[in-house]
């Protein structure tokens, strides 16, 4: 998904990488980052945090694409790795790729399913979705936010698979076609257990009771000897 945000980027001298450079730069209120691809050198940079979070909560997420401003210049780029602290839920460092908006890209697209089955609705069954994303190909600008398929008329047995999944002649799937996204199945039914059942399951050994002898007894709670 094209976006018209506009990410400010300062860039960094190529020695100043390492750990106490990462720390000094989030003391700062940035974080590090560093930008490759489109057959260009790899740039380190710094960036605002609260832009990039910005983007990775939108609809789109990390599948956006924005203007990266660095100095003079500004191109196309997306996010396509971040790191966050475990603790803290802090941003610290972000990957970005550079993008040509006519050559077609690989990405991760949700699935979301849409509708209620007939086959959960009428015929009690449910809804199992096995697939929750699905990677393809196309151009920057056909990039969708997520695909969506209508479910309605799916009944009891009923396979949803990639190869259904609607393209529009822009998408490329590069998941395998054949490959289940999704399937109306029977309510698992929870197994209780019969009286005969229990008659015949085994009946758990008692644990055996260790006795102690003088022999067991600490050296330091030893009987004294006799006089």
């Amino acid at each position: 998904m094209i976006s018209n945000e506009v990410v400010e980027a300062q860039q960094r001298a190529p020695e100043s990488r390492g750990k106490n450079e990462a720390i000094r730069i989030r003391r700062g209120g940035k974080i590090p980052a560093v930008i490759y691809g489109a057959g260009k050198e790899p740039v380190a940079l710094t960036l605002d945090p609260r832009q990039i979070k910005k983007i990775l909560n939108s609809e789109s997420g990390h599948n956006t694409i924005f203007d990266l401003k660095i100095g003079a210049g500004q191109e196309k780029a997306m996010i396509v790795d971040w790191q966050y602290d475990p603790i803290k839920s802090s941003l610290l460092h972000i990957d970005l790729k550079r993008i040509a908006m006519d050559k077609a890209i690989r990405v991760k697209v949700p699935i979301e399913l849409t509708g209620v089955a007939e086959g959960v609705k009428t015929q009690g069954g449910i809804m199992d979705q096995v697939l929750r994303e699905v990677e393809l190909e196309c151009l920057p600008a056909d990039i969708p936010t997520h695909i969506d398929v209508d479910v309605t008329s799916m009944t009891f047995g009923q396979v949803l698979r990639i190869s259904d999944l609607p393209h529009g002649g822009k998408l490329k799937f590069l998941t395998n076609e054949e490959q289940t996204v999704a399937h109306v199945t029977a309510v698992k039914e929870e197994v209780v257990a019969t009286p005969d059942a229990l008659a015949v399951a085994p009946v758990a050994a008692e644990p055996e009771v260790i006795k102690k002898g003088k022999q067991d007894a600490p050296a330091d709670e030893a009987p004294a000897p006799k006089k």
